[in-house]
């Protein structure tokens, strides 16, 4: 019991610090006078009283956490705190007479704060501006973890953070450290987070956006979550500018953090060419999208060449980021090429990046594990280690490589399956389970670019919810909690 107090006591400061971001939606309907003013202060006075008050009943529980209690807390948190991001939906479409329920509205807190992009709202072109800027805000708060972040803060208040760490940082090499204390280190990546952010949204009103729009596509595009505040997406502004700056920093949110803070403390590009991850994800990426670029010509999609390359690159890594812009219905082009793309979302991104799926490590790891096992078959006698970054793997990563793989390969199935036997047809199920679990966003079919989730049952909106969740928690930090022995003393 003593240990449940001391989670929920962290769990509630969270729940409190995350009640502030809806401050600046509250700030920005004040000021636009929209009609989501009362939707954030009633949201703000009921998330913020609702993490006071489970802080007030567990302060007395407070200590130091265990890995056990981390794990806990992180699924905690991530449940509880779309729970409190999805208030000022079910107010606002409440009191505006637009049909909404509970399942939709967490849903889109979900989808917004895993960074996955898929959406069940329409008439977005006319929805207040505060809306539209907490739906975009909620994906940049996500874009790094919102625990990460709480790392930095709760040293402050005693509280040490390195198990939370541990069970949320993407990846299963996660004692690597940039600095010597964990609470420098999230600070440490959160500074390249801002940096890149403000690159982003000054390169966004260079090329003709508002500050407004700016921000809420920087918001989406620095947090790799595709979230827009049009309907059709990309599509509604149509310029090749806006498409190229959005490539670019689609890509950089798609390299791990810490090699950017490398490079920048280094002064050097070398932390690019020496990272693991960094050279393999631009190699397949790109020339995955030279590949589908040419493709679409050849097919006859495009009769133009650089309108061929124009968007296939585009979309090529809009998916395999997971981010899920779209400037043309690309499930309507033949399917090997967006079934490709969507693949290429389920381990293209870097740990420790704000992308999802198994992540480039784990894909060059299983990589390197096939060669060994090749290489064994021809000489039983070998002794073939193996190396990233110039370091043995212990043997212990390796397992829990495998480990993923399998319970990612399960899940995969289990929810399609799941789906099948709803009703939805094979080809929208499939993509709909990868396009959630791989944090992506639009899958094919009724729930492609053009379409959304709106589509979906109560019953397959939940699947595709809990998809999201285990997928952008790395599956085992959830499934762990199943288990009869971490409830054991």
């Amino acid at each position: 019991m003593k240990r449940l107090l001391a989670t929920l006591y962290v769990a509630g400061l969270t729940m409190g610090v995350f009640a502030l971001t809806m401050l600046l939606p509250l700030v920005v309907a004040y000021l636009g006078d929209d009609a989501g003013f009362t939707a954030f202060l009633d949201g703000f006075l009921l998330a913020f009283g609702g993490g006071a008050a489970v802080w007030l009943v567990t302060r007395r529980g407070r200590s130091e956490l265990n890995a056990r209690d981390g794990f806990l807390l992180v699924a905690v948190v991530w449940v509880s705190l779309p729970l409190l991001a999805s208030i000022p939906f079910l107010i606002y479409f409440d009191r505006a007479g637009i049909p909404l329920s509970f399942t939709d509205a967490y849903f889109e807190a979900m989808s917004g704060l895993t960074t996955t992009g898929a959406t069940v709202l329409t008439g977005l072109d006319d929805l207040p501006a505060s809306i539209n800027l907490w739906r975009a805000t909620l994906v940049w708060i996500g874009g790094l973890g919102i625990l990460v972040l709480a790392v930095a803060i709760l040293p402050l208040l005693g509280v040490g953070g390195h198990q939370v760490v541990r069970a949320e940082t993407p990846g299963p090499m996660k004692d690597e450290r940039l600095t010597p204390r964990i609470a420098s280190t999230a600070k440490a990546l959160y500074a390249v987070y801002f940096g890149l952010s403000i690159l982003c949204l000054v390169a966004y009103r260079g090329v003709g956006l508002s500050w407004f729009e700016a921000w809420c596509h920087t918001a989406t595009t620095m947090g790799l979550g595709g979230f827009s505040t049009k309907d059709s997406g990309f599509a509604y502004f149509d310029s090749v500018p806006l498409e190229i700056v959005s490539m670019i920093f689609m890509t950089l949110a798609g390299i791990n953090f810490a090699t950017h803070f490398n490079a920048l403390r280094q002064g050097s590009l070398r932390a690019y060419r020496v990272c693991p991850q960094t050279v393999p994800y631009l190699v397949i990426m790109l020339g995955a999208g030279l590949v589908i670029s040419a493709y679409l010509y050849f097919r006859g999609v495009y009769h133009d060449p650089l309108l061929a390359l124009r968007y296939g690159m585009f979309h090529t890594i809009s998916v395999a980021t997971t981010t899920g812009y779209a400037t043309v219905d690309y499930a309507t082009w033949p399917l090997i090429a967006p079934l490709t793309m969507l693949l290429l979302s389920g381990f293209v991104t870097s740990a420790g990046s704000t992308g999802g799926g198994i992540k480039m490590i784990r894909a060059v790891l299983l990589a390197k594990q096939a060669r060994n096992e090749l290489v064994v078959m021809l000489h039983p006698n070998a002794v073939s280690p193996i190396r990233m970054g110039g370091r043995l793997v212990n043997q212990r990563v390796m397992a829990s490589v495998l480990a993923f793989m399998m319970v990612y390969g399960l899940s995969i199935g289990v929810f399609t399956s799941l789906l099948l036997v709803s009703g939805l047809e094979p080809i929208t199920a499939f993509s709909a389970v990868l396009a959630t679990i791989n944090n992506t966003g639009p899958g094919l079919g009724p729930v492609g670019p053009m379409g959304n989730f709106a589509v979906l049952t109560d019953f397959q909106t939940w699947v595709c919810t809990f998809a999201m969740l285990i997928g952008r928690l790395e599956l085992l930090t959830v499934v762990v909690l199943f288990t009869p022995m971490f409830w054991r003393k």
